[in-house]
């Protein structure tokens, strides 16, 4: 075993990392709790809940230009496999040679592999601190018999922790959690409300996934590792928050299903409105154009306010990017 002490410079950083994401958490459920309280009740749990659900409508909306990248980027990937598979053809034999010329190709594209990773990986901080609050909040200190306090905005209003601590949903505390309620009572509400959570959370989780597999992914797309890795997480990410849902609290499940479902929606409209060329959702968009009678030039409109729409900028500045038409000269030569 080591010594202790030679983990303390680790948790003294976590510490630091963690205090500044504490404030922030406490202080936006503190926030909308003071606008929800008046319609709802100061401890009512529908106030807490809706508090948590507004701080994740802040998150995700803070997210919208990395979860534009993560889409742009992912497409990308998917419809580079056919030339990823005819770079490992090509050099299968030598794997720096396939290494390197894979990277090239992703650059050329503006593909990169991490840019999907990258919302979820931003959520992760936050999600442990909104976990450590809600935690702290379920937890009885010995010494003062009173719940944890993690972040300021509880530490200097205790009444509120004690409100977040004793609040409750449909009969279950949004404090509590699957596993430490037990079942020396037999089933309780705890369990009905948390398995629910649990369920609508990894659904939408995987509808999400399924979605940009069948609506946003080429034929050719679908085969090879990339694909397969991709059917790996269709199944093993809700899998992963299935098993793990039974420690949450029901606050953080709330929190987690409010994301997830956002996300969903939000990569619907992205899909129906940007799809990829070549992929069911690009033969839906262009049957919904052709159904509303759209001429050759709306068409082109059409097309320019899409890229805009995707490109973050104006219909005006994608003209002037597009190639410039060839002169005679040019030609002959």
């Amino acid at each position: 075993m080591l010594p202790l002490s030679i983990w303390d410079p680790f948790i003294a950083i976590g510490s630091a990392i963690m205090t500044p994401l504490y404030w922030v958490v406490s202080g936006i459920l503190v926030l909308f709790h003071s606008l929800w309280a008046p319609l709802l009740g100061a401890d009512s749990g529908w106030t807490w809940a809706l508090s948590i659900v507004s701080l994740t409508i802040v998150i995700r909306v803070a997210l919208i230009p990395l979860f534009v990248k993560q889409i742009k980027s992912s497409r990308a990937m998917q419809l580079l496999q056919p030339k990823v598979r005819e770079l490992q053809k090509k050099y299968g034999h030598d794997r720096e040679k396939l290494g390197q010329e894979t990277m090239k190709l992703y650059k050329e594209n503006n593909a990169n592999p991490l840019a999907s990773c990258l919302p979820l990986l931003l959520q992760s901080p936050i999600f442990i601190a909104l976990f450590r609050v809600l935690d702290g909040a379920a937890r009885i200190d010995p010494s003062t018999g009173l719940p944890i306090a993690r972040g300021h905005w509880l530490v200097v209003n205790p009444d509120l922790l004690l409100s977040l601590n004793q609040a409750t949903l449909l009969g279950a505390r949004i404090s509590d959690t699957f596993m430490k309620v037990g079942f020396a009572n037999g089933i309780t509400s705890v369990h009905i409300v948390t398995l629910v959570l649990i369920i609508a959370m990894t659904a939408t989780l995987f509808i999400t996934q399924l979605q940009l597999m069948r609506k946003n992914m080429p034929a050719d797309a679908l085969t090879g590792p990339f694909a397969q890795q991709q059917k790996i997480m269709l199944y093993l990410f809700p899998l992963i928050f299935a098993i793990g849902g039974i420690n949450f609290p029901v606050g953080v499940l709330i929190y987690w299903f409010a994301s997830n479902l956002w996300t969903m929606g939000q990569q619907f409209y992205v899909i129906r409105r940007n799809p990829a060329p070549g992929t069911p959702a690009y033969d839906a968009w262009e049957e919904r154009r052709r159904a509303k009678g759209k001429d050759l030039h709306e068409a082109i409109v059409s097309d320019l306010e899409v890229e805009a729409e995707a490109a973050g900028t104006s219909v005006s500045k994608v003209i002037r990017q597009q190639p410039r038409k060839q002169t005679r000269s040019q030609r002959r030569v």
